[in-house]
């Protein structure tokens, strides 16, 4: 028991390191050359870089810890803990590590593309680890336990937008800086659903129909998926159907399809989005 979790912490810091790299590089090597307006404590710390030097992963800590006091009783010991580690880590690699890679001076569209899309990464990462950076991420989560219906991307996007605003007209004061700041709060939103929400992503079928065991029968034998069959009863005819339902990807879901039609055609097919399957035939939590 003592080695498994000691192996979950080591990955846990591996994750951290990882995620921490791609955060720093992104807002150090990318956001602050081009004085992009950033998202989140990075972009406040952001605003006193520019305007008085101050090291960006010291100031994200120090903001850090109010907020981190204020939610700790909505997060949780365990949730601090782990954020607090990966605060520190991000941190000391946004000071240190960052500064030694190469600044990037080039097309502000591409600096943009790698504002948005690797911290975007990071923070899945480390989110997925069931941790946080802290800052507004503290606020993001937070809300998402309270309002868990809503995606932390889009929780993210909204937050976030006020402190874009204000790196813009502190720091760049231009237009097109703004403009550049919610493409890559968006951009930051996108990577985290899609690490988070996409990577398993695929569709659910829901089909009303009384061939039930049949239909079932052939989407194990063609696609080797297994499905489970509901009983249903209609508000109107009230007579009792079968509904199968079955989990699969994008490119299954046209066989399925297929496979319905021809076996009965007067079935009820519903198909829906599914934005992550866990369990047997998929992932294991």
């Amino acid at each position: 028991m003592e080695k498994s979790k000691i192996l979950k912490l080591v990955k846990d810091i591996m994750i951290d390191i990882a995620g921490g790299i791609l955060i720093a590089v992104g807002v150090y090597n990318f956001a602050s050359a081009a004085k992009f307006p950033m998202t989140g404590f990075n972009g406040i710390a952001l605003i006193f870089y520019h305007l008085f030097g101050t090291p960006i992963g010291t100031v994200t800590m120090l903001l850090n810890i109010p907020v981190a006091l204020i939610t700790y009783p909505i997060l949780g010991k365990r949730f601090f803990l782990r954020s607090v580690r990966s605060i520190i880590i991000t941190s000391v690699i946004m000071d240190i590590v960052a500064p030694l890679f190469p600044i990037y001076t080039g097309d502000r569209m591409l600096a943009a593309i790698c504002c948005g899309i690797l911290p975007g990464l990071g923070l899945a990462m480390i989110y997925l680890r069931d941790s946080s950076t802290g800052g507004a991420d503290f606020i993001i989560l937070a809300t998402k336990a309270k309002c868990p219906h809503i995606s932390v991307g889009k929780i993210s996007f909204a937050s976030d937008f006020i402190i874009v605003l204000l790196g813009a007209a502190v720091v760049s004061r231009d237009l097109e800086s703004l403009i550049y700041g919610i493409l890559i709060a968006y951009l930051l939103s996108i990577a985290v659903d899609k690490i988070m929400y996409g990577i398993d992503q695929g569709k659910v079928s829901l089909i009303v129909t009384e061939h039930g065991p049949e239909i079932c029968e052939k989407i194990d034998e063609i696609l080797g998926r297994g499905s489970t069959i509901l009983k249903g009863v209609g508000s109107y005819s009230k007579q009792e159907r079968d509904v199968v339902m079955c989990a699969c990807n994008n490119k299954q879901m046209y066989g399925i399809r297929r496979l319905v039609k021809e076996i009965d055609p007067k079935s009820f097919l519903v198909i829906m989005e599914s934005n992550d399957v866990v369990g047997e035939g998929f992932k294991s939590e």
